[in-house]
């Protein structure tokens, strides 16, 4: 079978995109099993002797293990807090009219446009009052802020796509309006949700801002871990490396998981 020119160059771009996308991860999965001199050598060394000793290492430190800990503990909080708030709200937007409806959907959007960097300085001193500084408690709700709006503005979306003569049906047959939302709407707006919960889950475990300004070493996340390695002296950039492939490979596996929900929940509204 021939190929045309358009769909060879469509094909080339794709894999120049996918190519762009995937090298810097695997260049850092790949710094991870170097040594400091192959790291550093010019130019790059691409056939090497791996080593598990970066590993070893982080591993070594309880600090960097207490760190993944923390942030699984505020990410599947933040995701699951998130979830649970945000699809009943989602679902009062995509299927009620009420007085201030357009300002509240405004508001939710509008958490988005504001820079994390301007409330950092009032967050901290709210929580230095609150003595909520250095606790999981304190980031789970600065987190829970911003994705909180990620999750209402998916599944409003994705809520709306559902034809209403299924809930009018169920309606007739005597279901009451939270069995409409558990058995209806849970589970064909599930693409949209998983897409939501993926999004919440990454924002929460890459956020390095908050949890650099409300933490110390007691609730210490990974991102902020990985940046205790650098000093004024040295880069390890063998255990950099090595820190930062833990740090994703949660997000990969959860983001597998999911990934049937997660490519219908992208493509939702592309197709009528």
């Amino acid at each position: 079978m021939r190929l045309s020119s358009g769909t060879f160059l469509h094909a080339l771009g794709l894999t120049a995109v996918v190519v762009f996308s995937l090298f810097p991860f695997f260049w850092m999965v790949s710094a991870s099993f170097k040594s400091q001199t192959d790291i550093l050598a010019s130019p790059p060394v691409w056939f090497f002797m791996p080593t598990l000793d970066n590993y070893r290492a982080i591993f070594a430190e309880s600090q960097v293990v207490g760190a993944v800990v923390n942030s699984l503990i505020v990410a599947t909080a933040t995701t699951l807090l998130s979830v649970l708030l945000g699809t009943p709200a989602a679902y009062a937007l995509a299927r009620f009219e009420f007085r201030g409806k357009s300002d509240l959907w405004f508001w939710f959007i509008s958490n988005r446009m504001l820079s994390p960097i301007v409330l950092a300085l009032p967050i901290y001193l709210l929580a230095l009052q609150l003595r909520l500084l250095d606790t999981h408690l304190v980031l789970i709700l600065v987190y829970l802020t911003f994705n909180l709006p990620i999750v209402v503005w998916i599944c409003t979306d994705q809520f709306k796509s559902i034809p209403p003569d299924i809930e009018q049906a169920a309606r007739l047959d005597g279901a009451d309006q939270f069995t409409i939302f558990r058995k209806i709407y849970l589970p064909l707006g599930a693409p949209g949700i998983a897409v939501s919960a993926i999004f919440s889950f990454i924002f929460s475990w890459n956020e390095l801002l908050y949890a650099l300004v409300l933490t110390r070493r007691a609730v210490q996340t990974a991102p902020v871990a990985a940046t205790n390695f650098m000093s004024g002296y040295e880069l390890p950039w063998g255990k950099i490396m090595a820190t930062g492939t833990i740090i994703v490979l949660p997000v990969t596996i959860f983001a597998l998981i999911v990934s049937r929900h997660m490519v219908r929940g992208l493509t939702m509204g592309a197709t009528k």
